[in-house]
């Protein structure tokens, strides 16, 4: 049995591990069954200013991280908003 302080860190490493940002928050961690689901808070650089080889600025993104009860991630992906995870939920 893995706890919430588990999935906060494996959450965080496994963002900073695979996507180019600065800082990794996680802002909703749920346990769903024999399953977690978490939302984190990342900044990163805009992709489409980095293109154009303009200075970077930082964007505010919300990534979905889903793990099993092993700590194992089983899906994420960036969400258009924090909102859009909640009306999943319904």
């Amino acid at each position: 049995m893995r706890n919430i302080i588990d999935v906060k860190k494996t959450v965080v490493n496994f963002l900073k591990e695979n996507i180019n940002c600065y800082d990794v928050t996680v802002i909703k961690i749920q346990k769903v069954n024999e399953s977690w689901n978490a939302v984190a808070e990342v900044f990163e650089d805009d992709s489409f200013l980095k293109s154009l080889n303009m200075p970077p600025k930082q964007v505010r993104l919300f990534y979905s991280v889903k793990l099993d009860d092993n700590l194992e991630i089983s899906s994420f992906e960036r969400l258009s908003s924090f909102a859009g995870m909640d009306s999943d939920d319904q």
